[in-house]
């Protein structure tokens, strides 16, 4: 595996653990600002945060599908959640936040964006069962109206992270998050002003940290290690980090809420762990086996001529012809950075092609070393003029 895809794994990892704290944080929160107030603040202080970081590129980054995407997909998605945790438990809410990867996955299907592997599915499958470990047997609290937004604030977020790998394209990533938070705060703040006149309680040091925590800690930092990962992988690859949420949720939870931890929630947390590193192998794997840079340091050097397609033939020579995998040429795809990187099938030429190949690669060396027919003419005419 190469450094720039380990980083992109440390990034999504991160991210996945530090969205974790969000629930429990929200919880706390919420005792202090109403659901609209809450989000609005949580968003307006990342975003500014954000583009003062990206201020120099939010140009090239600035467009209307990236400001509505972040509203609904940030606005609308924490809002709807927000009402939802103060209407249900906290392991309820992990457990249908721990439904993200599956919807992602097949959502990225269903708009044929990337189609995941059998054993992508088997990890998503156990990762979603794991969070059910998890919250099995709890649920305190709970209500169907709360998990109802809860799920509700989840199909948003998983329609939202399909789309989102596009519009990363040859941006830079926090940039464009902070455009996205930027639109999300712009959205809740009317929203919050005609149906939250005061605050859901009196202010406490424990309600002003968990907000300050859910800027930093469960907006600023995760939504840009996000976007830094997902703009070098495919959707569904991404959203298998997402499993880390309802796992961290509910160790917090246990802490905070004294919920109790046992052998399932254990059996829980090893089970996701497990299911998400079976939907992100087969990417490793094709890394490995092309050999290919399709995770690139940046996206400032993004250039058209890196999207094509490099077929090397027999005789080792290269065109930016698409090839086709099945007859014998080993393709190699380069991608810009920003796009989602395919998994490349390469066959290789059976021994008499290669035994040709080599043939003729001897062949043309030697065609090289000798000398040109009408330069040894050219030569032995001038010989003979001197002998004579």
């Amino acid at each position: 595996m190469t450094t720039n895809r380990r980083l992109v794994f440390l990034a999504l990892m991160g991210a996945g653990l530090l969205w974790g704290t969000t629930v429990p944080l929200s919880k706390v929160a919420l005792g202090w600002l109403p659901p609209a107030w809450l989000a609005f603040a949580r968003f307006a202080l990342a975003a500014a945060v954000l583009l003062m970081a990206g201020r120099s590129r939010l140009r090239s980054a600035a467009s209307p599908a990236i400001m509505m995407t972040g509203a609904i997909g940030y606005g609308g998605s924490v809002l709807l959640q927000n009402i939802g945790i103060e209407r249900t438990s906290v392991t309820h809410a992990a457990l249908l936040i721990g439904a993200t990867p599956v919807l992602v996955a097949i959502g990225a299907a269903v708009l044929g964006h990337s189609v995941a592997r059998p054993l992508a599915w088997a990890g998503f499958m156990l990762s979603l069962s794991g969070v059910g470990f998890i919250a099995g047997g709890q649920g305190s609290g709970s209500s169907l109206t709360g998990d109802g937004l809860v799920l509700a604030a989840q199909l948003i977020s998983a329609g939202f992270t399909v789309s989102q790998a596009r519009l990363l394209r040859g941006r830079d990533p926090i940039a464009v998050t902070g455009l996205q938070l930027l639109g999300a705060a712009i959205l809740v703040l009317p929203i919050a002003l005609i149906t939250e006149h005061h605050a859901a309680g009196a202010a406490s040091a424990a309600g002003v940290l968990a907000t300050i925590g859910l800027v930093f800690a469960g907006t600023v930092l995760p939504t840009s290690l996000f976007a830094f990962g997902q703009s070098r992988v495919s959707a569904d690859v991404a959203g298998a980090f997402l499993n880390l949420e309802p796992l961290v949720g509910g160790v917090m939870g246990m802490a905070l809420f004294a919920e109790p931890v046992g052998a399932v929630q254990l059996a829980g947390g090893a089970a996701i762990t497990v299911g998400i590193g079976l939907s992100s192998v087969h990417v490793v794997r094709s890394g490995r086996r092309t050999g290919a840079p399709s995770l690139a340091s940046g996206n400032d050097s993004a250039e058209p001529a890196l999207a094509a397609r490099m077929v090397v033939t027999a005789s080792g020579r290269g065109t930016t012809t698409p090839g086709r995998p099945d007859s014998g040429l080993a393709v190699a795809t380069m991608q810009a950075p920003g796009e989602a990187p395919s998994v490349v099938k390469r066959t290789k030429l059976r021994s008499s092609a290669r035994a040709g190949a080599g043939r003729l690669r001897r062949s043309a060396n030697t065609a090289l070393r000798r000398p040109a027919p009408r330069r040894r003419r050219a030569r032995a005419g001038r010989r003979g003029s001197r002998m004579r």
